[in-house]
């Protein structure tokens, strides 16, 4: 999943949303230099991150940019997601997407000092350019997919990738349908053994 489900499945928990939200720039026992429900955060992040990856729905939906993409098809596969989720008006409504992104934003803000430095400057962006709230808009999910391209080796063109979510956008959607209710059940469930 990416920062939207990320920050959404953290279930209005400040530690467990810092550490769900570092997750990935944490690496080996780093995770023992944070507070007990940081590294609880870190831990929720892989679970899901595990959860996602091992789902027969997500198998089948990165089979779309698989012959492309290869083994970064989950990658692109985590945004298409986060804009599902921010069009789903079972988990926002109405300007309820907004709200949400500013609220974790402040939230986040006061666990700045402990950010990995790499986490601090990307949440510099995330936070100015909005990307929570800019999920649900098709040109935030073109600009995500180029910064994937960007940081990744071996991939250069990011067009092929929106031409895949575009092309095959009511599949993905059906996929995301399937999918994040049963993510939404496993990680409450995961949640509440912290």
């Amino acid at each position: 999943m990416n920062y939207l489900a990320h920050a959404y499945l953290s279930f209005n928990n400040p530690e467990i949303l810092a550490g769900n939200m570092i997750s990935d720039f944490i690496k080996g026992k780093k995770k023992f230099d944070y507070a007990e429900n940081i590294q609880k955060g870190i831990m929720l992040h892989r679970a899901i991150d595990e959860f996602t990856d091992n789902h027969e729905v997500t198998k089948e939906a990165k089979q779309f940019f698989k012959p492309a993409y290869g083994l970064y098809a989950g990658a692109f596969m985590d945004v298409v997601y986060d804009h599902f989720l921010a069009l789903d008006k079972n988990q926002f409504d109405n300007d309820d997407l907004e709200i949400f992104s500013q609220k974790t934003y402040l939230q986040l803000q006061t666990f700045e000092p402990v950010f990995p430095e790499r986490f601090q400057k990307m949440f510099y962006f995330m936070r100015t350019q909005n990307w929570l709230d800019n999920y649900q808009y098709k040109e935030a999910i073109k600009n995500s997919f180029a910064g994937l391209v960007r940081r990744a080796k071996y991939m250069d063109n990011h067009e092929i990738a929106f031409q895949i979510f575009e092309t095959n956008y009511n599949s993905l959607k059906n996929y995301y349908q399937i999918f994040f209710p049963q993510l939404k059940d496993f990680t409450f469930n995961k949640f509440s053994q912290l």
